[in-house]
């Protein structure tokens, strides 16, 4: 045991037994560390540098100046060093510190490494697990190697961190003033005028079964139960989003709505063939073309974007959730309508069996599965492969999922995300 981690061991056991006793289980021996110099030097661990190796102090500076100076309560996540802890400690109006450990073990191996002492035993600072919490707490910085190297346990709370961090980088392409915007809803102004209020759907389904299908890869486990489900009467309400809709009347199923908002969808992906009886429901960002190919009832409806903020004021409809895919909505809108409960498919956020999406091919609806780099962890608690975004709406469905404790929420594979607040169907899952 090395001279540092008694002390560092000690100081945390006596003011955090239960972090004490959770690092003393931490097993730092498989994880490649290497000291990197410059004109300094840093710990390098599985090829992240945990700081600069040129100026530590002068990072974390600047690290900190990204805080607000009179905020009296701050989260840093992920330990590091230690330096950006030391730094925000130099503020006489801190009263709290709260650090939140994103990778037991490096922590552990930092611990044997350096002396932590120093903020470790400051009165104002507050030592956790960053997964012992469901949602990150603001202000915050986040060290950007551990949000590489966050470990399986502190997975979720990352992903909230990295959505957080890139949200104004994500609401770019929703800038109201940009001309292909402003141009999209102009020609939609007059089928929006004519076109029925999605509100006319809330309430209209109180207490029956949901099911609300979306086009992950586990999708393709269930068409044929699906269908067989369909052909009966009664049956539960579909609700399937656009991607989805192809696919199903592929394998016999039609759905009773369709959820659409992405500008880019097409006739398709919504062909108007075999589109008669069923509703639309879409927002304002729709082709136009789309819009008017189609058979059955068309309801509108607004995000709380900016972008429909004109349009809403010259035609007032309501409005439904989202949070950066259309399976926010569509999800919304069951529970608009009355579920009491809802049950998801295909609602997968990541690319189980190597698989991007059922019914189309690789790339069809947007990266290739050779360019997803990151993970979320699935419903057996393996890594499976993602995209950035997909790890992003993950974390909006399971904050609107919290929001409504009033309605059962299942979902019906392992293969895909976990989705906190969605419980495995008894029947469904696998």
């Amino acid at each position: 045991m090395s001279e540092f981690f008694q002390p560092n061991a000690e100081l945390i056991q006596r003011r955090w037994p239960a972090v004490a006793k959770r690092l003393l289980t931490e097993d730092p021996g498989p994880l490649q560390a290497d000291l990197v110099e410059g004109l300094g030097s840093t710990l390098s661990i599985n090829g992240i540098q945990l700081t600069s190796r040129h100026d530590r102090t002068r990072e974390a500076q600047l690290q900190a100046a990204s805080l607000p100076v009179d905020s009296p309560v701050l989260h840093v996540y992920g330990t590091g060093l230690g330096d950006l802890q030391l730094e925000l400690l130099q503020r006489s109006e801190l009263t709290r510190l709260h650090v939140h450990i994103l990778n037991g073990t490096v922590f552990a191996l930092v611990l044997q490494l350096l002396d932590q002492q120093p903020w470790l035993g400051d009165s104002r600072v507050e030592l956790h697990y960053a997964g012992d919490l469901a949602e990150i707490c603001l202000p915050f910085f986040a060290l950007p190697s551990e949000l590489v190297l966050a470990d399986d346990f502190n997975a979720k709370i990352r992903d909230r961190l990295i959505s957080e961090i890139q949200l104004t980088f994500n609401n770019r392409e929703f800038d109201p003033d940009d001309s292909e915007i402003v141009g999209r809803l102009a020609a939609s102004l007059e089928l929006v005028k004519a076109d029925l209020d999605v509100a006319e759907l809330f309430a209209t389904v109180s207490g029956r079964e949901v099911f609300v299908i979306a086009t992950g890869p586990s999708l393709e486990q269930h068409f044929e139960r699906l269908r067989a489900i369909a052909e009966q009467a009664p049956r539960p309400l579909f609700i399937c989003v656009d991607t989805a809709f192809r696919p199903l009347l592929e394998h016999g199923i039609r759905p009773n709505v369709v959820v659409s908002i992405d500008q880019r969808i097409t006739t398709r992906h919504l062909p108007p063939e075999g589109s008669q009886g069923i509703s639309l429901v879409y927002m304002p960002m729709i082709d136009p073309v789309v819009l008017q190919a189609w058979q059955g009832s068309r309801y509108v409806g607004y995000s709380v974007s900016p972008v429909y903020e004109r349009i809403c004021q010259q035609v007032p409809k309501a409005r439904l959730h989202a949070g950066g895919s259309v399976i926010h909505p569509a999800v919304d809108l069951a529970v608009k309508m009355g579920a009491s409960q809802v049950t998801l498919f295909g609602a997968d956020f990541a690319f189980p069996a190597n698989k991007t999406h059922a019914g189309w091919k690789d790339g069809d609806l947007g990266p290739q599965l050779a360019v997803a780099k990151h993970w979320v962890l699935d419903g057996y608690g393996q890594r499976v492969k993602t995209q950035l975004n997909f790890r992003s709406y993950l974390c909006e469905l399971e904050r609107y999922l919290a929001r409504h404790p009033e309605v059962h929420f299942f979902n019906t594979s392992r293969a895909g995300a976990m989705i906190s607040g969605a419980a495995f169907h008894p029947e469904f899952t696998q």
